[in-house]
């Protein structure tokens, strides 16, 4: 797998600087996290789901999740087992041992007993799922879904990673907060080699205060829930090795309704590329919302995002794409060993090779994936090839 793979050849040689490198669902988690991007979720239920996941791949989508927890009805869990475990194993039959082209998939389940009978049930099929995501997360409840996971993983050989969210009333209550996500720092530490990213539930928070997040106004307006977000970088998202890639919140818009603020993005940067179609479609599709929330997902800490339209990943991705200047910056700043700071080479920062260097380190593995964009080409040209098909 590579991202942007489906942009024609030339096109991308003309955006890059440094093509996104390949990977595969055996790579290092740390790669993996990194990779994910736009994760694109599905209910379980959908009668077309393998169909579904093969145009998702032919859209550049990397990573996908089936979902048997809250995006189906209580009495559709039966019925989103067996139609999951059968277009799995038809989609399967389709390629043979030859899953390269499949995104990366993992199973949302209710129970940990899910995980092991759903491996069992796919049969040969279980090589498409790459992991698990383990919902309303807690030390207490955590530990039998990691162990379910460990056993299916001992069980037939196949390794299965594990994506935990937080999203429940003690991660959300201040007064249970700091003590629920260490308890949930050492129970993830004990099962590091299996965990892929944190990913963080937005909805399930915001729904702990009767909340809802607009259209027009981002997860870090809402601020009892940003308050949440920052705790969970702080405990989870560290620099210093003990910290997983999180993700950042669902962006749950596709159709735009009444605004009362007006859009987000500026107008010359698409003028310049002649662009403003493109301006006024994201406008009308409420996407210069998620756009600006994935400048502030990145700028808090937090890498890719979950998506509930395909049409949201072309941004996630063109956003994921390390710019030049930031590879320069990254680049002199690993090129230092003894510390000291250095006027950038965009001659219009300063960068210090101590204080910076976790987050060149970080950006490296992000260029890695994603590329670096060659001099000069902006977001909007990312945006505009990564979106067309």
């Amino acid at each position: 797998m590579r991202h942007f793979d489906h942009i024609d050849a030339a096109r991308r040689k003309h955006l890059f600087y440094r093509h996104p490198r390949p990977f595969d669902r055996h790579d290092d988690p740390a790669v993996l996290g990194v990779a994910l991007g736009a994760t694109l979720y599905s209910p379980a239920t959908r009668p077309v789901l393998a169909d579904d996941i093969e145009r998702a791949a032919g859209r550049g989508v990397m990573s996908m999740v089936v979902c048997l927890e809250d995006a189906i009805a209580d009495d559709e869990v039966a019925a989103g087992e067996a139609n999951l475990v059968a277009q799995l194993r038809a989609l399967y039959g389709r390629g043979g041992t030859a899953t390269r082209d499949v995104p990366l998939l993992f199973v949302r389940v209710r129970d940990p007993r899910q995980i092991g009978d759903l491996i069992g049930r796919l049969g040969d099929a279980a090589a498409l799922v790459s992991g698990f995501v383990l919902p309303k997360f807690t030390a207490t409840a955590g530990g039998a879904f990691l162990d379910a996971l460990e056993d299916a993983a001992a069980r037939t050989g196949q390794r299965l990673l594990a994506m935990p969210v937080i999203e429940s009333p003690e991660a959300v209550y201040a007064e249970t907060r700091t003590e629920m996500l260490n308890d949930v720092a050492r129970l993830l530490a004990k099962h590091r080699r299996r965990i892929l990213a944190v990913r963080i539930g937005a909805t399930d928070m915001s729904a702990a205060y009767g909340l809802r997040r607009p259209p027009d106004l981002t997860i870090y307006d809402i601020r009892p829930v940003a308050g949440v977000i920052c705790d969970v970088v702080n405990i989870l998202g560290r620099a210093d090795g003990t910290g997983y890639v999180v993700t950042g919140p669902v962006w749950e818009y596709f159709a735009a309704g009444e605004r009362m603020f007006k859009p987000q993005l500026r107008q010359s940067p698409f003028d310049a590329q002649r662009a403003a179609p493109l301006r006024q479609r994201l406008i009308t599709s409420d996407l210069d919302g998620l756009i600006r929330e994935v400048h502030l997902d990145k700028a808090n800490g937090l890498t890719g995002k979950t998506v509930i339209h395909p049409s949201h990943v072309a941004a996630v991705h063109a956003l994921s794409v390390v710019t030049h200047e930031e590879y320069c910056d990254a680049a002199d700043i690993l090129g230092v060993s003894g510390g000291g700071a250095m006027a950038s080479s965009y001659a219009n920062k300063m960068n210090e090779a101590k204080p910076h260097r976790a987050w060149a380190q970080r950006l490296m593995l992000r260029a890695r994936v994603f590329g670096v964009a060659a001099e000069g080409v902006t977001f909007v040209e990312l945006l505009e090839a990564a979106g067309s098909r």
